[in-house]
């Protein structure tokens, strides 16, 4: 079967740089006539903050990446900004908050059909042990799978090494969905938090073998695939052989003001194209 593949909206939007920055609308129409499977959208304003969603602007959304044919694959909440939502904060009304973000997240995946949200674990701030910080974490995603669960959406932990201290590797996401242990929690990973700890991405799709549920591919500097340093081939290569099933999804360009978003998410998926067409 051939690859899927998908793009996140944060580059089109104003998280976490301010600009450049396009109505949802436009931007669903753009990636379906770029080529695109699927999207993957950021959970923070313009495009998807719930609160400021209302029941009838989510129906018209559906409707529109419907009639596009650009499903919504996966919702990645905001996870920084004042509010934190911070599953292993040690503050208890911080992890609570978080929780309540990830329902109300949960509720907007379901609303569109998107089957996937997901996780990204915290941090552990300096006076607290990471034992404590973990345990916060598990618990904030056994909170907030329950309730995935109830509305049919998987949750897929992260690893995130560029950003984070708590969950940085495929092993510490395995580690935590299996402490967890509920059937509708996987696990995911980034090109570009594995590059930035110099570790190979492919083997992070060997590691997470039937537990990987979606992929995050970005290049050096967030740029699109095939203009820095990754093994894009070694990546698509072993994800082929453990027959993934879930969307390459490109969270590319995000980090600075100075792109065309379009023209990443051409390059990209011309890329990957390229490469999926030399596999053995």
């Amino acid at each position: 079967m051939p690859f899927r593949y998908a793009f996140n909206t944060w580059v089109y939007g104003s998280f976490p740089t301010w600009l450049p920055s396009y109505p949802l609308d436009e931007v669903i129409r753009r990636l379906a006539k770029i080529g695109y499977d699927g999207i993957e959208i950021g959970c923070a304003a313009p495009h998807a903050w719930p609160a400021h969603l209302s029941a009838e602007r989510r129906r018209e959304l559906r409707r529109l990446t419907e009639s596009e044919g650009l499903p919504v694959v996966s919702l990645l909440p905001a996870p920084g900004g004042g509010p934190g939502f911070n599953g292993a904060s040690p503050l208890p009304e911080e992890r609570r908050a978080t929780v309540e973000h990830y329902q109300e997240v949960i509720e907007l995946a379901a609303d569109l059909g998107a089957g996937l949200v997901l996780y990204i674990a915290g941090w552990q701030i300096f006076g607290t042990t990471r034992e404590d910080a973990w345990r916060h974490s598990r618990d904030s995603l056994a909170a907030i799978a329950a309730h995935a669960a109830t509305r049919n959406v998987t949750i897929a932990v992260e690893p995130t090494a560029a950003d984070s201290n708590l969950i940085e590797t495929a092993d510490d996401a395995l580690e935590l969905m299996r402490a967890v242990g509920q059937q509708n929690v996987k696990v995911m990973f980034d090109t570009y938090h594995a590059l930035y700890r110099n570790e190979v991405s492919s083997d992070y799709v060997r590691i997470m073998g039937r537990h990987l549920a979606h992929i995050h591919l970005a290049d050096t500097d967030r740029l699109p695939p095939g203009e820095g340093s990754v093994d894009f081939h070694g990546v698509l290569q072993a994800a082929k052989e453990i027959n993934f099933a879930g969307h390459l999804t490109m969270e590319i360009g995000f980090n600075k003001r100075s792109v065309d978003p379009d023209s990443c998410a051409r390059r990209a998926l011309i890329c990957l194209k390229r490469i999926e067409s030399e596999l053995g």
